[in-house]
């Protein structure tokens, strides 16, 4: 029997290290083909890729190139592009605009193997999707019918590719997907779930169709979980539920409520896999049984693959967002992401004249917390207090850790009245908290400075932040346990210069 041959893998100026990172990590089953830098200068012809299935380009060797090779390589359509972001990234674009580009994805370095490997699974999907339209397109014969029908799959195809990358939000390629696949045969509704394991337990997320009937929303989300339970073999122990609009903003997909239930029709549940695993399904509601034959079945298949393909890195992307937009510990903003926030309501305020408040929180003695209870003490209270900011603040409100033990709180619409009642608030519930460590039972309290931006008469030039920072010190300094608004400091004169 005929050996198989290892698929072709080229590497444009790999350094050694990198180099033996990906052979370890691919195995026999791929041969690494690595171009050295010398070889790429500009007076020299680029590489053939020949069958290479996966091009290797590290990033300073990309800054490198002429803009003339850059756009050779991108024309290599049937080569997937995997760039490599060493530390020195901070100078270089944002990974997404890369993938706009056209790279594959975007590796940061030292190359870690399963990384490695997660990309070549991800290449060997995008090549498989590749692979069925190709083949649909060699199988179309010269009979007019078939090239018709040939034609309007491919069309379909392309179209299903092309809207499912046009977005990074989960519900929108849900929605966008539900509209493609109706072209296809006739689907009244699309709801989604998606699982991933959380310790010991399995817990999901479901998108369905924003209904006005609680009762065929309790229907989906049995049956869902049931599908998912199934599909596991593990009990969900939570789920989170998100609501999806139709095609027209703001208005449900249906409201209707007896077409929308998952009994008025066929239910068709699609496994979503990446990377050869399930993480989610696709659940299709169509008014008849469905009854498809093979090249609906493959044109079917083919582009749930690519819905599923654009779900995942719409999670992936959701998460990585996520994590450098929050902070770690509470799970509410960071400072660098409440920085851009401030700007956008500042411009906000000057463009439509509406107001915008600010507190600055400040957890009292807070080493002292740590020193006589420990830090892990010290975490419980800011992840409580976190919580407490995400519960009971308005969705248009903005909490976010500043930094330690402090906390700013972004407040649009909210007038110095509201503002401080706001702050009073919460002052008295983080007060009335009880924290237990080790057997010792303790409380805290906070410091509030109060600053607010009044369009019609505050100065153009005014610091907001400076503001709130000046009364969060002036209730330090009257005692703590206070809230303290900026409109009780002394006129030009800062808080530390008038109490020293």
């Amino acid at each position: 029997m005929q050996e198989k041959q290892p698929k072709l893998l080229l590497g444009l100026g790999l350094n050694d290290f990198d180099r033996k990172t990906i052979e370890g990590a691919v195995g026999h089953d791929f041969a690494l083909k690595n171009v050295k830098p010398e070889h790429l200068s500009t007076d020299q012809e680029l590489p053939s890729p020949e069958a290479s299935f996966v091009t290797w380009i590290p990033v300073e060797i990309w800054d490198k190139l002429t803009e003339t090779q850059r756009k050779k390589i991108m024309h290599w359509e049937t080569v997937q592009k995997i760039l490599l972001l060493g530390n020195s990234a901070r100078s270089h674009p944002h990974p997404e605009q890369y993938l706009e580009m056209g790279f594959l994805a975007v590796l940061s370095t030292p190359l870690k193997a399963p990384a490695i490997r997660q990309a070549l699974e991800k290449a060997r999907e995008v090549k498989d999707i590749y692979e069925d339209i190709l083949r649909m397109t060699q199988e179309i014969s010269l009979d007019r019918e078939v090239l018709a029908r040939k034609n309007a799959y491919l069309e379909f195809l392309n179209r299903v590719m092309s809207h499912a990358a046009e977005s990074l939000n989960p519900a929108t390629i849900i929605t966008q997907a539900w509209q493609d696949l109706n072209t296809l045969f006739d689907v009244s509704a699309a709801q989604c779930i998606f699982w991933h394991p959380n310790g010991d337990r399995m817990d999901a997320e479901l998108f369905l169709a924003l209904h006005e009937n609680n009762q065929v929303q309790e229907e989906w989300t049995e049956l869902l979980l049931q599908a998912a339970r199934e599909k596991t073999g593990t009990r969900i122990r939570s789920y989170q539920l998100s609501l999806m609009l139709g095609p027209e903003a703001g208005k449900p997909i249906d409201v209707d409520p007896k077409p929308l239930s998952p009994s008025a029709g066929y239910v068709s549940l699609l496994p979503l896999k990446a990377g050869g695993s399930a993480f989610g399904c696709l659940a299709l509601l169509t008014p008849e049984l469905l009854r498809l034959g093979k090249e609906q079945r493959d044109v079917l298949h083919s582009a749930v693959n690519h819905i599923a393909l654009a779900l995942k890195n719409a999670l992936l992307f959701r998460e990585v967002k996520i994590r450098a937009d929050h902070d770690g510990l509470t799970r509410i903003y960071n400072r660098q992401y409440f920085d851009r926030r401030l700007t956008e309501e500042l411009e906000r305020v000057h463009r439509y004249d509406q107001d915008l408040s600010i507190l600055l929180m400040d957890i009292d003695h807070f080493k002292n917390t740590n020193d006589s209870y420990g830090h892990q003490a010290g975490d419980k209270v800011l992840k409580k207090i976190g919580a407490l900011l995400l519960d009971g603040l308005r969705s248009t409100d903005f909490p976010s850790r500043y930094g330690g033990e402090e906390f700013a709180i972004l407040l649009p619409h909210t007038n110095k009245d509201q503002a401080w009642k706001l702050a009073e608030r919460i002052r008295q519930q983080i007060e009335a908290l009880y924290f237990r460590q080790q057997g010792a039972c303790f409380s805290v309290t906070v410091s509030i400075g109060v600053a607010h931006l009044d369009p019609q008469n505050s100065p153009k030039n005014m610091d907001l932040l400076f503001e709130a920072d000046q009364a969060l010190y002036l209730a330090k300094a009257m005692g703590r346990n206070m809230v303290c608004g900026s409109d009780s400091m002394p006129k030009n004169q800062t808080i530390r210069q008038a109490i020293s």
